[in-house]
């Protein structure tokens, strides 16, 4: 959609045949380029639906940089111990970085993937360069899971790539109640397929 100030200037034209018009019209459309709709998206999607800063954990996780955030308490002392681990080794070895969350709700949000996005955004998670994080979060009241990633992550972890693991991996055990367990499977295929 064109600002207002171009419309404006096809009204002061004076008295002019309708053929002039025309051709001043279409000119003045393709030399003063509108503003398209996907920049409006673009800019649509960076704003959040939630402030994460009201919430004191998540804002003190932020400040400590922790990559596994049991909130609501799933998993053992020696699974977080665990899959930090390996978390921290590949990280190290490849500067991506991966952030595990466990909550009881996603409120405000109704979509988890939106959760995700919008909390890993906030946290920066990633080199803000390389744009290479990725974040799981894992909603076990709300029985939903989403993965987040980076616009450099996508490139190889694909919406379908991480749909599939949710779907193939991840669920079959959340099915038995080894909500660990298809975390950890989980994270490690797609460690795996990041290669």
């Amino acid at each position: 959609m064109c600002t207002s100030a171009h419309i404006q200037l096809l009204y002061t034209i004076p008295e002019m045949k309708i053929g002039t018009k025309v051709l001043i019209l279409f000119l003045t459309l393709n030399l003063f380029p509108c503003k398209g709709t996907s920049q409006e998206t673009e800019i649509k999607k960076s704003t959040t639906e939630f402030d994460f800063s009201t919430i004191e954990k998540i804002r003190e996780t932020k400040l400590k940089g922790q990559v596994i955030n049991d909130y609501d308490s799933i998993f053992t002392l020696s699974q977080r111990k665990e899959l930090s681990e390996i978390i921290y080794d590949y990280n190290i070895e490849t500067t991506r970085q991966i952030v595990v969350v466990t909550i009881d709700s996603i409120s405000p949000y109704s979509d988890i993937q939106k959760y995700a996005t919008d909390l890993s955004n906030y946290w920066g998670v990633g080199d803000a360069e390389k744009n290479n994080g990725l974040t799981i979060v894992m909603c076990n009241p709300c029985r939903q899971i989403g993965i987040a990633t980076g616009t450099g992550t996508e490139l190889i972890l694909t919406n379908e790539i991480c749909k599939r693991v949710i779907e193939n991996t991840i669920i079959p055990e959340f099915k038995n109640g080894n909500f660990y367990d298809g975390i950890k499977n989980g994270v490690t295929e797609l460690i795996e397929k990041w290669k």
